[in-house]
Protein backbone atom coordinates (compact mmCIF):
# COMPACT_ATOMS: atom_id res chain seq x y z
CA UNK A 1 0.00 0.00 0.00
CA UNK A 2 1.34 3.59 -0.94
CA UNK A 3 2.30 5.68 2.23
CA UNK A 4 2.91 9.38 2.48
CA UNK A 5 6.59 8.98 2.31
CA UNK A 6 6.63 7.80 -1.24
CA UNK A 7 4.60 10.88 -2.05
CA UNK A 8 6.44 13.19 -0.44
CA UNK A 9 9.66 12.18 -3.28
CA UNK A 10 6.72 13.58 -5.45
CA UNK A 11 8.46 17.47 -6.10
CA UNK A 12 4.84 18.76 -8.09
CA UNK A 13 2.30 17.62 -5.53
CA UNK A 14 4.84 18.69 -2.62
CA UNK A 15 4.44 22.12 -4.10
CA UNK A 16 1.00 22.60 -4.90
CA UNK A 17 0.28 20.88 -1.75
CA UNK A 18 1.91 23.17 0.38
CA UNK A 19 0.62 26.13 -1.58
CA UNK A 20 -2.50 25.69 -1.75
CA UNK A 21 -2.91 24.56 1.74
CA UNK A 22 -1.44 28.15 2.61
CA UNK A 23 -4.19 29.55 0.51
CA UNK A 24 -6.57 27.30 2.25
CA UNK A 25 -5.49 28.73 5.70
CA UNK A 26 -6.13 32.48 3.90
CA UNK A 27 -9.89 31.40 3.02
CA UNK A 28 -10.56 29.75 6.48
CA UNK A 29 -9.64 33.09 8.07
CA UNK A 30 -11.76 34.76 6.00
CA UNK A 31 -14.75 32.80 6.05
CA UNK A 32 -14.75 32.91 9.89
CA UNK A 33 -15.38 36.05 9.96
CA UNK A 34 -16.89 36.95 6.94
CA UNK A 35 -20.80 36.49 9.21
CA UNK A 36 -19.32 38.07 12.37
CA UNK A 37 -19.01 41.30 9.99
CA UNK A 38 -22.06 40.85 8.71
CA UNK A 39 -23.72 40.63 12.00
CA UNK A 40 -22.12 43.31 13.26
CA UNK A 41 -22.63 45.51 10.15
CA UNK A 42 -26.53 44.53 10.40
CA UNK A 43 -27.51 42.90 13.72
CA UNK A 44 -29.28 40.47 11.68
CA UNK A 45 -28.28 36.45 11.58
CA UNK A 46 -30.38 36.66 7.85
CA UNK A 47 -27.97 39.42 6.52
CA UNK A 48 -24.91 37.73 7.82
CA UNK A 49 -25.77 34.61 6.57
CA UNK A 50 -26.06 36.82 2.63
CA UNK A 51 -22.35 37.11 2.96
CA UNK A 52 -21.55 33.39 3.20
CA UNK A 53 -24.31 32.38 0.77
CA UNK A 54 -22.78 35.15 -2.08
CA UNK A 55 -18.88 33.39 -1.20
CA UNK A 56 -20.90 29.80 -2.05
CA UNK A 57 -23.25 30.90 -4.85
CA UNK A 58 -20.08 32.36 -6.79
CA UNK A 59 -18.20 29.08 -6.09
CA UNK A 60 -21.19 27.00 -7.22
CA UNK A 61 -22.07 29.26 -10.30
CA UNK A 62 -18.30 29.01 -11.34
CA UNK A 63 -18.07 25.36 -10.89
CA UNK A 64 -19.84 23.77 -14.38
CA UNK A 65 -17.86 26.50 -16.89
CA UNK A 66 -14.49 25.99 -14.38
CA UNK A 67 -14.40 22.38 -15.60
CA UNK A 68 -15.00 22.61 -19.08
CA UNK A 69 -12.21 25.24 -19.03
CA UNK A 70 -9.67 22.60 -16.84
CA UNK A 71 -9.90 19.98 -19.62
CA UNK A 72 -9.43 22.99 -22.32
CA UNK A 73 -6.88 25.29 -21.20
CA UNK A 74 -3.59 24.82 -19.39
CA UNK A 75 -4.39 24.30 -15.93
CA UNK A 76 -1.54 26.27 -14.39
CA UNK A 77 -2.53 29.32 -15.85
CA UNK A 78 -6.43 29.10 -14.45
CA UNK A 79 -4.85 28.49 -10.90
CA UNK A 80 -2.51 31.77 -11.36
CA UNK A 81 -5.50 33.56 -12.26
CA UNK A 82 -8.13 32.19 -10.07
CA UNK A 83 -5.46 32.98 -7.40
CA UNK A 84 -4.39 36.33 -8.16
CA UNK A 85 -8.43 37.58 -8.24
CA UNK A 86 -8.62 36.26 -4.85
CA UNK A 87 -5.57 38.24 -4.03
CA UNK A 88 -7.15 41.49 -5.34
CA UNK A 89 -10.41 41.23 -4.00
CA UNK A 90 -9.00 40.65 -0.15
CA UNK A 91 -6.61 43.19 -0.59
CA UNK A 92 -9.77 45.97 -1.20
CA UNK A 93 -11.28 44.81 2.03
CA UNK A 94 -8.40 44.96 3.81
CA UNK A 95 -7.58 48.76 2.31
CA UNK A 96 -11.33 49.78 2.65
CA UNK A 97 -10.99 48.38 6.48
CA UNK A 98 -8.01 50.28 7.29
CA UNK A 99 -9.52 53.25 5.55
CA UNK A 100 -12.52 52.87 8.22
CA UNK A 101 -14.86 52.58 5.07
CA UNK A 102 -15.84 48.87 4.95
CA UNK A 103 -18.83 48.45 4.22
CA UNK A 104 -21.79 45.35 4.04
CA UNK A 105 -22.21 45.47 -0.09
CA UNK A 106 -17.95 45.70 0.06
CA UNK A 107 -18.02 42.83 1.90
CA UNK A 108 -21.26 40.91 -0.47
CA UNK A 109 -18.76 41.67 -3.41
CA UNK A 110 -16.08 40.56 -2.54
CA UNK A 111 -17.57 36.93 -1.17
CA UNK A 112 -18.97 36.80 -4.24
CA UNK A 113 -16.17 37.16 -6.04
CA UNK A 114 -13.69 35.05 -4.03
CA UNK A 115 -16.35 32.34 -4.28
CA UNK A 116 -15.71 32.76 -8.58
CA UNK A 117 -12.60 32.30 -7.62
CA UNK A 118 -12.40 29.62 -5.79
CA UNK A 119 -15.18 27.71 -8.21
CA UNK A 120 -12.57 28.31 -11.20
CA UNK A 121 -9.43 27.23 -9.20
CA UNK A 122 -10.68 23.71 -7.54
CA UNK A 123 -11.42 21.65 -10.95
CA UNK A 124 -8.21 23.30 -11.91
CA UNK A 125 -6.16 21.88 -9.36
CA UNK A 126 -7.98 18.07 -9.06
CA UNK A 127 -6.80 17.53 -12.67
CA UNK A 128 -3.70 18.87 -11.87
CA UNK A 129 -3.68 16.06 -9.31
CA UNK A 130 -4.27 13.40 -11.61
CA UNK A 131 -1.85 14.76 -13.97
CA UNK A 132 1.37 14.96 -11.17
CA UNK A 133 0.13 11.50 -8.95
CA UNK A 134 -0.31 7.63 -10.07
CA UNK A 135 -3.27 5.95 -10.01
CA UNK A 136 -2.16 3.74 -6.75
CA UNK A 137 -1.35 6.75 -5.14
CA UNK A 138 -4.44 8.88 -5.57
CA UNK A 139 -5.88 7.96 -1.96
CA UNK A 140 -2.66 8.52 -0.08
CA UNK A 141 -2.48 12.08 -2.51
CA UNK A 142 -6.79 12.70 -2.01
CA UNK A 143 -5.95 12.04 2.33
CA UNK A 144 -3.47 14.39 1.90
CA UNK A 145 -5.88 17.33 0.49
CA UNK A 146 -8.22 16.55 2.81
CA UNK A 147 -5.61 17.23 5.59
CA UNK A 148 -4.85 20.37 4.00
CA UNK A 149 -8.17 21.92 4.36
CA UNK A 150 -8.27 20.30 8.11
CA UNK A 151 -5.35 21.93 9.17
CA UNK A 152 -6.59 25.41 7.70
CA UNK A 153 -10.26 24.78 10.36
CA UNK A 154 -7.69 23.87 13.16
CA UNK A 155 -5.90 26.97 12.63
CA UNK A 156 -7.91 29.29 10.97
CA UNK A 157 -10.94 29.74 13.09
CA UNK A 158 -8.73 30.68 16.27
CA UNK A 159 -6.09 32.56 14.43
CA UNK A 160 -9.23 34.28 12.55
CA UNK A 161 -10.66 35.37 15.93
CA UNK A 162 -7.43 36.43 17.10
CA UNK A 163 -6.82 38.98 14.00
CA UNK A 164 -10.58 39.98 14.46
CA UNK A 165 -9.93 41.38 17.78
CA UNK A 166 -7.17 43.03 16.99
CA UNK A 167 -9.08 44.73 14.04
CA UNK A 168 -11.60 43.65 11.88
CA UNK A 169 -10.15 43.78 8.29
CA UNK A 170 -6.89 41.81 9.80
CA UNK A 171 -7.81 38.63 8.48
CA UNK A 172 -8.50 39.70 5.17
CA UNK A 173 -4.89 41.13 4.86
CA UNK A 174 -3.55 37.62 5.40
CA UNK A 175 -5.98 36.05 3.30
CA UNK A 176 -4.38 38.60 0.65
CA UNK A 177 -0.91 37.57 1.33
CA UNK A 178 -1.65 33.65 1.35
CA UNK A 179 -3.32 33.96 -2.40
CA UNK A 180 -0.23 35.79 -3.72
CA UNK A 181 2.34 32.78 -1.88
CA UNK A 182 -0.13 30.20 -4.09
CA UNK A 183 0.81 32.29 -7.19
CA UNK A 184 4.07 31.76 -6.40
CA UNK A 185 4.21 27.91 -5.77
CA UNK A 186 1.86 27.17 -8.68
CA UNK A 187 3.99 28.85 -10.92
CA UNK A 188 7.24 26.72 -9.80
CA UNK A 189 5.39 23.21 -11.00
CA UNK A 190 7.26 21.41 -13.61
CA UNK A 191 4.64 19.14 -14.78
CA UNK A 192 2.94 19.81 -17.88
CA UNK A 193 -0.76 20.97 -16.62
CA UNK A 194 -2.40 21.84 -20.48
CA UNK A 195 -5.23 19.85 -21.08
CA UNK A 196 -4.88 16.83 -23.36
CA UNK A 197 -5.51 17.89 -26.98
CA UNK A 198 -9.20 16.79 -28.04
CA UNK A 199 -11.32 18.02 -30.93
CA UNK A 200 -13.39 21.46 -29.29
CA UNK A 201 -17.22 20.63 -28.98
CA UNK A 202 -19.40 23.23 -27.99
CA UNK A 203 -19.93 24.32 -24.53
CA UNK A 204 -22.97 22.47 -23.66
CA UNK A 205 -21.80 18.92 -25.66
CA UNK A 206 -18.96 19.42 -22.93
CA UNK A 207 -20.85 20.15 -20.01
CA UNK A 208 -23.31 17.29 -21.07
CA UNK A 209 -20.27 14.34 -20.87
CA UNK A 210 -19.50 15.51 -17.36
CA UNK A 211 -23.40 14.82 -16.35
CA UNK A 212 -23.37 11.90 -18.36
CA UNK A 213 -20.31 10.27 -16.97
CA UNK A 214 -21.53 10.73 -13.31
CA UNK A 215 -25.22 9.78 -14.83
CA UNK A 216 -24.36 6.49 -16.11
CA UNK A 217 -22.96 5.18 -12.89
CA UNK A 218 -25.88 4.26 -9.86
CA UNK A 219 -22.68 4.70 -7.47
CA UNK A 220 -22.24 8.72 -8.41
CA UNK A 221 -25.95 9.15 -9.23
CA UNK A 222 -26.57 8.38 -5.68
CA UNK A 223 -24.41 10.11 -4.17
CA UNK A 224 -24.90 13.33 -6.35
CA UNK A 225 -28.50 13.56 -4.88
CA UNK A 226 -27.26 12.76 -0.83
CA UNK A 227 -24.27 14.84 -1.14
CA UNK A 228 -26.45 17.93 -2.21
CA UNK A 229 -29.05 17.25 0.54
CA UNK A 230 -26.43 16.83 3.29
CA UNK A 231 -24.57 19.58 2.33
CA UNK A 232 -27.87 21.63 2.52
CA UNK A 233 -28.28 20.13 6.03
CA UNK A 234 -24.77 19.92 7.91
CA UNK A 235 -23.59 23.69 6.35
CA UNK A 236 -26.89 24.82 7.85
CA UNK A 237 -26.71 23.41 11.09
CA UNK A 238 -23.02 24.60 11.71
CA UNK A 239 -24.26 28.25 10.66
CA UNK A 240 -26.81 27.53 13.49
CA UNK A 241 -24.17 26.70 16.01
CA UNK A 242 -22.07 29.84 14.98
CA UNK A 243 -25.28 31.88 15.49
CA UNK A 244 -26.79 30.84 18.19
CA UNK A 245 -23.21 31.54 20.15
CA UNK A 246 -23.25 35.07 18.76
CA UNK A 247 -26.05 35.52 19.77
CA UNK A 248 -25.61 34.46 23.06
CA UNK A 249 -22.39 36.44 23.65
CA UNK A 250 -19.71 33.96 23.43
CA UNK A 251 -16.36 35.40 22.53
CA UNK A 252 -15.08 35.30 18.92
CA UNK A 253 -12.11 33.56 20.21
CA UNK A 254 -14.33 30.82 21.56
CA UNK A 255 -16.22 30.10 18.63
CA UNK A 256 -12.88 29.65 17.17
CA UNK A 257 -12.62 26.44 19.23
CA UNK A 258 -15.62 25.11 17.27
CA UNK A 259 -13.40 25.12 13.89
CA UNK A 260 -10.02 23.48 15.74
CA UNK A 261 -12.14 20.69 17.16
CA UNK A 262 -13.17 20.12 13.53
CA UNK A 263 -9.96 20.42 12.67
CA UNK A 264 -8.30 18.48 14.31
CA UNK A 265 -10.86 15.78 13.92
CA UNK A 266 -10.28 15.67 9.95
CA UNK A 267 -6.42 15.80 10.68
CA UNK A 268 -6.45 12.55 12.69
CA UNK A 269 -9.22 11.39 9.64
CA UNK A 270 -6.86 12.32 6.86
CA UNK A 271 -4.33 10.44 8.67
CA UNK A 272 -6.34 7.46 9.01
CA UNK A 273 -7.64 7.82 5.33
CA UNK A 274 -4.81 5.65 3.10
CA UNK A 275 -4.98 2.64 5.46
CA UNK A 276 -8.76 2.73 5.93
CA UNK A 277 -9.47 3.38 2.37
CA UNK A 278 -7.48 0.18 1.20
CA UNK A 279 -8.80 -2.17 3.81
CA UNK A 280 -12.49 -1.43 3.74
CA UNK A 281 -15.05 -1.72 1.04
CA UNK A 282 -15.67 1.70 -0.67
CA UNK A 283 -19.89 0.97 -0.42
CA UNK A 284 -19.29 0.13 3.16
CA UNK A 285 -17.19 3.06 4.07
CA UNK A 286 -19.45 5.83 1.92
CA UNK A 287 -22.74 4.48 4.54
CA UNK A 288 -20.37 5.05 7.55
CA UNK A 289 -19.97 8.40 6.71
CA UNK A 290 -23.47 8.95 5.88
CA UNK A 291 -24.39 8.23 9.54
CA UNK A 292 -21.41 9.88 10.77
CA UNK A 293 -22.91 12.87 9.25
CA UNK A 294 -25.92 12.85 12.09
CA UNK A 295 -24.92 10.81 15.15
CA UNK A 296 -22.45 13.12 16.13
CA UNK A 297 -24.68 15.98 15.72
CA UNK A 298 -28.03 14.75 18.25
CA UNK A 299 -26.42 16.47 21.19
CA UNK A 300 -26.05 19.51 19.38
CA UNK A 301 -30.15 19.84 19.95
CA UNK A 302 -30.12 20.19 23.68
CA UNK A 303 -26.44 21.67 23.89
CA UNK A 304 -25.20 25.00 22.49
CA UNK A 305 -21.64 25.47 24.56
CA UNK A 306 -18.76 25.73 22.66
CA UNK A 307 -17.83 22.71 24.47
CA UNK A 308 -20.72 20.56 23.20
CA UNK A 309 -20.41 22.07 19.61
CA UNK A 310 -16.69 21.31 19.86
CA UNK A 311 -17.12 17.64 20.76
CA UNK A 312 -20.05 17.09 17.92
CA UNK A 313 -17.41 18.94 15.10
CA UNK A 314 -14.68 16.46 16.31
CA UNK A 315 -16.91 13.41 15.36
CA UNK A 316 -18.30 14.66 12.77
CA UNK A 317 -15.32 15.36 11.05
CA UNK A 318 -13.13 12.26 12.06
CA UNK A 319 -13.98 10.16 9.08
CA UNK A 320 -14.93 12.84 7.49
CA UNK A 321 -11.68 12.95 5.42
CA UNK A 322 -11.66 9.06 4.80
CA UNK A 323 -14.89 8.91 3.21
CA UNK A 324 -13.77 11.99 0.73
CA UNK A 325 -10.74 10.84 -0.20
CA UNK A 326 -12.16 6.76 -0.91
CA UNK A 327 -15.18 8.30 -2.87
CA UNK A 328 -13.00 10.93 -4.65
CA UNK A 329 -10.11 8.20 -5.93
CA UNK A 330 -12.27 5.65 -6.77
CA UNK A 331 -13.93 8.53 -8.82
CA UNK A 332 -10.52 9.58 -10.41
CA UNK A 333 -9.53 6.22 -11.38
CA UNK A 334 -12.92 5.18 -13.21
CA UNK A 335 -12.41 8.86 -15.02
CA UNK A 336 -10.53 9.50 -18.97
CA UNK A 337 -8.20 11.85 -18.30
CA UNK A 338 -9.84 14.12 -20.70
CA UNK A 339 -12.85 14.12 -18.83
CA UNK A 340 -11.38 15.02 -15.23
CA UNK A 341 -12.32 18.69 -14.95
CA UNK A 342 -15.58 18.16 -16.38
CA UNK A 343 -16.42 15.35 -13.71
CA UNK A 344 -14.62 16.76 -11.05
CA UNK A 345 -16.60 20.14 -11.40
CA UNK A 346 -20.42 18.13 -12.20
CA UNK A 347 -19.69 16.58 -8.53
CA UNK A 348 -18.42 19.43 -6.95
CA UNK A 349 -21.12 21.44 -8.59
CA UNK A 350 -24.09 19.21 -7.93
CA UNK A 351 -23.08 18.42 -4.18
CA UNK A 352 -22.44 22.18 -3.35
CA UNK A 353 -25.55 24.11 -5.77
CA UNK A 354 -27.84 24.04 -2.43
CA UNK A 355 -25.09 25.22 -0.15
CA UNK A 356 -25.61 29.18 -0.86
CA UNK A 357 -29.08 28.06 0.25
CA UNK A 358 -28.13 26.40 3.80
CA UNK A 359 -27.35 29.64 5.67
CA UNK A 360 -30.52 31.10 4.57
CA UNK A 361 -32.38 28.42 5.72
CA UNK A 362 -30.74 28.15 9.36
CA UNK A 363 -30.78 31.45 9.49
CA UNK A 364 -34.58 31.78 8.73
CA UNK A 365 -35.16 28.80 10.91
CA UNK A 366 -33.37 30.63 13.91
CA UNK A 367 -35.18 33.31 13.77
CA UNK A 368 -38.58 32.07 13.80
CA UNK A 369 -38.33 28.80 15.03
CA UNK A 370 -35.74 28.88 17.79
CA UNK A 371 -32.36 27.04 18.78
CA UNK A 372 -33.65 23.69 19.82
CA UNK A 373 -36.66 23.08 17.25
CA UNK A 374 -34.35 24.07 14.14
CA UNK A 375 -31.75 21.62 15.42
CA UNK A 376 -34.20 19.28 15.49
CA UNK A 377 -36.00 19.57 12.31
CA UNK A 378 -31.87 19.61 10.66
CA UNK A 379 -30.25 16.81 12.98
CA UNK A 380 -33.89 14.32 11.66
CA UNK A 381 -33.42 15.39 8.12
CA UNK A 382 -29.80 13.91 8.56
CA UNK A 383 -30.75 10.83 9.84
CA UNK A 384 -33.64 10.36 6.56
CA UNK A 385 -30.70 11.23 4.19
CA UNK A 386 -28.29 8.28 6.02
CA UNK A 387 -31.45 5.76 5.90
CA UNK A 388 -31.37 6.70 2.21
CA UNK A 389 -28.03 5.73 1.66
CA UNK A 390 -27.79 2.84 3.78
CA UNK A 391 -30.47 1.41 1.38
CA UNK A 392 -28.93 1.80 -1.73
CA UNK A 393 -27.56 -1.50 -3.14
CA UNK A 394 -25.53 0.98 -5.59
CA UNK A 395 -23.94 2.33 -2.60
CA UNK A 396 -23.35 -1.02 -0.18
CA UNK A 397 -22.21 -3.01 -3.36
CA UNK A 398 -18.61 -1.13 -4.75
CA UNK A 399 -15.49 -3.16 -3.28
CA UNK A 400 -12.26 -1.97 -1.81
CA UNK A 401 -9.36 -0.02 -3.86
CA UNK A 402 -8.04 -3.76 -5.00
CA UNK A 403 -10.82 -4.27 -7.02
CA UNK A 404 -11.43 -0.84 -8.53
CA UNK A 405 -9.62 -1.88 -11.88
CA UNK A 406 -12.24 -4.78 -12.49
CA UNK A 407 -14.99 -2.29 -11.64
CA UNK A 408 -13.77 -0.04 -13.75
CA UNK A 409 -13.51 -2.03 -16.85
CA UNK A 410 -17.03 -3.60 -16.14
CA UNK A 411 -18.25 0.30 -15.94
CA UNK A 412 -16.88 1.51 -18.95
CA UNK A 413 -19.01 -0.47 -21.76
CA UNK A 414 -22.18 1.85 -20.64
CA UNK A 415 -23.04 4.58 -22.47
CA UNK A 416 -22.16 8.27 -21.40
CA UNK A 417 -24.07 9.97 -24.52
Amino acid sequence: MPGYRQLSRNRDFTVLWVGDTVSELGSALSMFVFPLIGYALSGSAVVAALVEAAYLGGLCAMLLPAGVLADRLDRRRIMLVASGTGCAAYTSLAVAGALGSLTLPHLVAVALVSGVAAGAFNPAQTSAIRSVVSTEDLPTALSQNQARQHVASLVGGPLGGALYAVTRWLPFAVDAITFAIACATVSRVRTDLSAPHRRREPLRTQLREGFAFMWARPFFRTLLAWAALANLVTNAIFFVVILRMVQDGVPAAQIGLVSTAAGVGGIIGAALAPSLIHRMPTGLLTVTIGWMCCLPLVPLIWYASPWAACASTFFLLLLNPVGNAGISSYRMALTPDHLQGRVASTSQFVSMSVMPLAPLLGGWLLEHHGGTTTMTALVAAAALLAVLLTASRSIRSVPRPSEWPETASGLEVVAVA
